[in-house]
Parts: structure tokens; C-alpha cells; sequence
């Protein structure tokens, strides 16, 4: 392992390369192998080889924060959408919501909430989280339709053991913070042989409204449980593989949308096979389920509740089956794949009024989605250069039922859903995405480029969504919106160029990129006359208390940006690690920028490792951003900088014990990214955006055997 991987363990699980990563792909199905290509963060420490366990003893040197999303946005490039404490998304490049390919175990679903209460990473808590792997820059054709980058949550699993006896195998981490009085225990239990392996997981997670400097954020309180099952048999030179969760998140708060989560129980399974079928050829099969049940209200955790003529209960479903097939000719190293997919979602949003069982409106009635793609990859080599290039092409068809509305509904409602029950509610698009990666290893020193050509099809909520509500898959921002069903796929081209360096004392990874995307999707005003209520949608929005909706449209749009990590060793038992990154992002059709883009972030870490002790200090620090969107009323933010401290003793060998300070000088801060407080009694006023969390204490135990 080289210094760069094994530093970044510990510092502050800041984002670098590390040669494991097709060692995690051989489990979940992520198709990057190479390093180059791979950015992985590696969470609870665990890894099939126990060999590597000393090397990666260094502290992670952060509290596990519930939120996986949290961590995902420490890599370089990435920034932290907060809308929750079990809601974050991650921000990549100047990228978020569907246009990031979330997943976890390498299964991709669609998320239940209409706003995205549980984006991906919501079902991947921390405690449990071995690695999250992101492709650099682009994700390759093979893990399917994305715009910008893919992330993969990989969840502790047992491994096969060395021997024909049974193993007994054990991870358990347990956490508390004080800054919400947070607990969070997880673990996993497994038997394996040479032949076979049982596994079974779980988590429980709880905690309070968080503090801040000057105040207690009302609504933020959050609690999760996870449990499944896992196993795997050796079948000539691959293995069958089956496993199922069941993620069951209880009451919720959500400030800065109009509703909390009451629940969310959802059921993941998947099975299949891979490995080899014969002499370098090798199978990949992989079928699952996801089914997502989930009730938001502003009645169960908002404070105050809101009155019975204004309660709301929405429930939403949403079900998702997968199949994917592989085949690849060659070796590891250098082979042609071939493959096919398919990913068939359906969709229904149904909200009520608990006070009054004739309201009811079906906003997204019986949405449907079936996509069906297939694609080549071919990775290899030219002399001494490496290079993948893929293409894929996709069929996606998009489907709406006929809305049905209570009695007690209003007559605005009605004349929308009547308009779009007349109306063509199927759609159908054709995408193709091609890309090339180009490395050239040398001695220490990797430069690297990437051309691709992406695209994304709209969906279902920006297609479909007739009725004008706050839905818009995570934006939070107060802002009514309305769907439209003439978008076009957004297509983007990309080009990226950077190198790694890695010497004795110091790596580096610096990337430049260029995105120029075709038919973005955003949110516009509504008609030319803004302000002016001339039309049955601007009517049911003033009514809702926004008279100037947005609907969902494609503009033109172009992101520029750099980034980079770094790690150096000025002493033996001395490393300073950090991320950086800049986008600037901004549409081409007027003058203006795009929306909700992070500012120029810095992330640095020092630790000290000694033999059984190791402490260490990290830095987050976030210019101001003042390049906002005047078209959707977007507000500056200010910058910031936090401090905090963290130490590691290793008490046995697989058992540790962490503690930190967070926040150590309680600054108040703003990330420009969070969402804004719609809790009245919240110490944060209403349209403010949420602080970051104040000074606390953490302390964490882990144990593996």
C-alpha cells in the first residue's frame, strides 16, 4: 500500500486513491478496477485482508455522522446538500440530485420521498459503511445512465474465510455525540468457510434536535433502524450471492421542507452470481428489488403543528426492479465487456388531510418508468498507455395514470388534474453516453484524461408533476414547482485532465474539468408575465402562497472547475493530508449562474501516529459564494472556517477507542448549501438558512475479530 492510501484513513477521511478499491469491486459490482479511476473512503477499517490491518489503523479522525451523504462529500469536488439529518445529498462537481448515480452494494433504486427524503445514502448508515467508492469525474458505461459521477455505499459483509472450518467473524462500532445526544450502534456477525459465508447486520440510530451557537434547531431530531441478512456460496471459480435488508427510518425532522418523515420501511433484495464461467471469461449476473413505503406530515415531529385546515399526510411508494448481465472476455487487467439492463420503476404520491377524509389528491398518480440499455467497455492498453472507452445506449419509456381528487379538493386543483388527464401522459427517449479514460503509469507520476458525452433522462417528478407543490427532489428552497412534460434529456460533454504524483513524501492529485450541458433541467419561472396570476398553475400556487411558480425546463448551462487531495510526510510519524476544489457554474442561454453550486472549499488534517496512540486536528474552511442565481432569487452566503481535534487508542489488537471535539472554537456557520428552517419554533428563524452544528463532544469504540 502507498503513503497516500494509507493516510487517508486518517485524515479526516479525506478522499484519496487506493489500490483496494478492485478489491471492493470483486463484493459490490463497482466495474472501476483501476485506481486512477477510483476515489475510496474507507470507513469502519475492515477489509478482507488481514494483513493490511496494521496499515490502516490511523484514525478516522470525525464522528460518524448519521448521514453517509456527509461523508461521500469529503471527497475532492464534493460538497454536502443538508436537508436533514438523514436526508443530505452529495454535490459533486457542481452536480446533485439524479444527475449523481447513488448506490448501495452496487444496487441502483429510485427513492421514495417526492423530495427526496432518502436520497441513495440514506440506507447506508454510517456505522454500518465499510467504503464509499465514487468514480472520478465520470462514471463508467458499465454501471449505467449517469450525468456526473457514481457513488457506491458498500455495507460490512462477511468474507469468506481461508480455511475449509468454520470462522466466526465480528465488526461492532458504537458511537455517541453531544452536540445532538446522538447514539449510534451497528455490527456485524459472520460464519465462513473457504466455501460458503453468513452474514447477518444491524444498526440502531437516535438522536436529538442539534445545538448551535445561539440555539437549539428545532426539528432535527432522527432516528433508524437497519437489519438484514447476507450469504454467499463458492460455485466452480465465482460465487452466488443473495442478500435482503430492511431499513425502517421512524419520525424524522425535515426543517427545511413543508413536511417531516413519519416513516420510511423499505426492503432491499438482490442476488446473482459472478465470477469466472470458463478461461478468461468471466459472468456478472445480478437481479433485485427495492420496495420504499413512506408517510411525511406536518403534524408528528413539526413544531409548531400546523393547524387542521392546513394538515397534511402524503404517501408515497415507490418500487424499483433491476436486472443487469455481464459478460467479459480477457483478464482482469484487459478485456472486453458486454452487457444489458433493465430498470423498471413505478411511482404513486398520494396527499391527504388527516383532518378530513374527502381531501385527498393523487399528485403523482401511478408514475411509471422502464429503462432498458446495453453497452460495451473495452479496458486495455496502447504501448504504455491505459485507456477504458465504453459506449451504451438506453430506451426509456415514461408513463402517468389519471389523477383522482376528493370531494373537498378545491376547484383550481381539479381544472389541473382535468388538463392533465387530457393531455399525452407517455413519453419515450433514446441516450446514448460514450467515454474515454486515458492513463499513463509511470514511475510515480500518472497523467490522466477523459472525454465522454452523458446524458440523463428527465424524471418522473420534473415530467409529471401536474399539481404545483414544493417537491424538487431535495432543492428545499420555499420555491412552488411545477412539472412539464416536453423536457428533453440533458446532454452533456465533458473533458477532464490532471496527474497523480506520488513520491516518498508527498502525493497529489490535481484535476481541471470542463462541463458543457445541453438541455438542463431547472426550475423557471412559470410564463413571461411573473408576478401577474393569469393562469389556473399560478393561481393554485398564490393559493399555496407562491405566486410565482417555477416549472421545470431545459436551459443551457456550462460548469468549470478544479480540484484536488494531497498528502504529505514532512516526519516519519507526521501526515498533513487536504482537499480542494472550485467550480464555477453558469448558463449559457442568459446571463446568470446556475443554481445552488458550493463555493471554493479547503479540507486539511494533521495527524501523529504512534505505536498504540495517534491524534491529530482538521480544518474545514469555505470561501463565501456571491455567484447565485438571480432567476431563481438565489441568496449569497458568507464564509467560514471549523476547527476540530480527535485521538485514537488502539486498546487490543481489533479493538479502539476514538474520542474528538468538533467545532472546537462553536463557530457559527452557513454552508451555502443547506437548506432553509420552516420550523416556527425553532431557535432558527423561519428562511434562514440551517447553521452548522456547534461545539461537541464524540466518543466511539470499535472492535473487530
Amino acid at each position: 500500500m502507498n503513503t497516500l492510501s494509507k493516510a487517508a484513513l486518517g485524515a479526516a477521511c479525506s478522499l484519496v486513491c487506493m489500490p483496494l478499491a478492485a478489491q471492493a469491486n470483486e463484493t459490490d459490482g463497482a466495474a472501476v478496477q483501476n485506481p486512477a479511476l477510483t476515489d475510496l473512503i474507507v470507513v469502519t477499517g475492515k477489509r478482507p485482508s488481514a494483513e493490511l490491518a496494521d496499515e490502516l489503523a490511523p484514525p478516522p479522525g470525525i464522528a460518524f455522522p448519521a448521514d453517509t451523504a456527509d461523508i461521500a462529500a469529503r471527497i475532492p469536488g464534493g460538497a454536502l446538500v443538508g436537508n436533514g439529518a438523514l436526508s443530505g445529498q452529495l454535490s459533486y462537481r457542481g452536480s446533485t440530485g439524479e444527475r449523481v448515480l447513488g448506490r448501495v452494494n452496487g444496487q441502483r433504486f429510485a427513492t421514495g420521498g417526492p423530495n427526496a427524503m432518502d436520497p441513495p445514502l440514506h440506507y447506508a448508515p454510517s456505522v454500518l459503511v465499510e467504503s464509499v467508492a465514487i468514480a472520478r469525474g465520470v462514471a463508467p458505461v458499465s454501471q449505467g445512465p449517469s450525468l456526473a459521477g457514481a457513488v457506491n455505499a458498500r455495507l460490512v459483509q462477511a468474507e469468506f474465510a481461508q480455511g475449509n472450518s468454520a470462522e466466526w467473524q465480528a465488526h461492532i462500532a458504537a458511537q455517541y455525540r453531544s452536540v445532538d445526544n446522538s447514539y449510534a450502534a451497528g455490527g456485524l456477525l459472520g460464519l465462513a468457510t473457504a466455501d460458503w459465508r453468513l452474514g447477518v447486520i444491524a444498526s440502531r440510530e437516535e438522536g436529538d434536535d442539534y445545538e448551535f451557537p445561539g440555539g437549539t434547531a428545532i426539528g432535527t431530531s432522527f432516528e433508524r433502524n437497519l437489519y438484514g441478512a447476507h450469504a454467499g456460496y463458492r460455485l466452480g471459480e465465482g460465487e452466488v450471492f443473495a442478500e435482503y435488508r430492511r431499513s425502517e427510518t421512524d419520525p424524522t425532522g425535515n426543517p427545511p421542507f413543508a413536511l417531516d418523515i413519519v416513516y420510511f420501511d423499505t426492503d432491499f433484495i438482490q442476488g446473482g452470481y459472478r465470477g469466472d464461467i470458463a478461461q478468461d471469461i468471466a459472468l456478472d449476473l445480478r437481479v433485485g428489488h427495492v420496495a420504499v413505503r413512506h408517510l411525511m406530515d406536518n403534524q408528528t415531529t413539526r413544531q409548531p403543528a400546523a393547524p387542521p385546515m392546513m394538515a397534511r399526510a402524503t404517501f408515497a411508494d415507490a418500487d424499483t426492479t433491476t436486472a443487469e448481465a455481464a459478460l467479459r472476455f480477457g483478464s482482469a487487467a484487459s478485456h472486453v465487456e458486454l452487457g444489458a439492463d433493465a430498470e423498471l420503476v413505478e411511482k404513486s404520491v398520494t396527499i391527504t388531510n388527516p383532518a378530513n377524509a374527502a381531501f385527498f389528491i393523487e399528485a403523482q398518480p401511478d408514475v411509471q418508468s422502464d429503462r432498458y440499455g446495453a453497452f460495451v467497455q473495452w479496458l486495455g492498453s496502447a504501448g504504455d498507455a491505459r485507456f477504458e472507452i465504453g459506449a451504451r445506449i438506453d430506451r426509456t419509456e415514461q408513463s402517468a395514470g389519471t389523477p383522482q381528487l376528493g370531494t373537498a379538493v378545491p376547484m383550481g386543483p381539479r381544472m389541473l388534474a382535468g388538463a392533465f388527464s387530457a393531455s399525452g401522459r407517455e413519453r419515450g427517449a433514446t441516450t446514448v453516453d460514450a467515454v474515454l479514460r486515458v492513463w499513463l503509469p509511470q514511475d510515480g507520476f500518472t497523467p490522466r484524461l477523459t472525454l465522454a458525452r452523458k446524458e440523463r433522462v428527465p424524471s418522473l417528478l420534473e415530467r409529471f408533476g401536474w399539481l404545483p407543490t414544493e417537491a424538487s427532489f431535495g432543492l428545499a428552497d420555499g420555491n412552488i414547482y411545477v412539472g412539464n412534460l416536453d423536457l428533453e434529456p440533458e446532454t452533456a460533454l465533458i473533458a477532464e485532465t490532471g496527474f497523480d504524483l506520488f513520491t516518498d513524501r508527498l502525493s497529489i492529485r490535481p484535476t481541471v474539468y470542463y462541463r458543457r450541458v445541453d438541455n438542463f433541467i431547472q426550475g423557471a419561472p412559470f410564463d413571461q408575465t411573473v408576478g401577474v396570476v393569469d393562469s389556473p398553475v399560478e393561481m393554485v400556487a398564490a393559493m399555496n402562497g407562491d405566486p410565482t411558480p417555477l416549472r421545470f425546463d431545459n436551459v443551457d448551462a456550462e460548469l468549470v472547475g478544479a480540484d484536488l487531495d494531497f498528502v504529505t510526510r514532512p516526519l516519519d510519524r507526521l501526515e498533513i493530508a487536504g482537499t480542494a476544489g472550485v467550480v464555477r457554474a453558469r448558463r449559457r442561454d442568459i446571463d446568470d449562474d446556475l443554481y445552488r453550486i458550493p463555493p471554493a472549499n479547503l479540507r486539511l488534517s494533521a495527524i501523529w501516529s504512534g505505536d498504540r496512540l495517534s491524534f491529530g486536528a482538521d480544518l474545514f474552511a469555505a470561501a463565501g459564494q456571491g455567484k447565485v442565481s438571480l432567476a431563481n432569487d438565489e441568496q449569497p452566503s458568507d464564509g467560514y472556517a471549523v476547527v476540530g481535534a480527535f485521538a485514537r487508542y488502539r486498546v487490543l489488537d481489533g479493538v479502539a477507542l476514538e474520542a474528538g471535539v468538533e467545532n472546537i472554537f462553536h463557530t457559527y456557520y452557513q454552508p451555502h448549501l443547506s437548506g432553509r428552517s420552516r420550523v416556527g419554533a425553532s431557535d432558527v428563524p423561519v428562511g434562514e438558512r440551517l447553521p452548522g452544528q456547534g461545539r461537541g463532544g464524540w466518543v466511539r469504540l470499535t472492535a473487530q475479530f
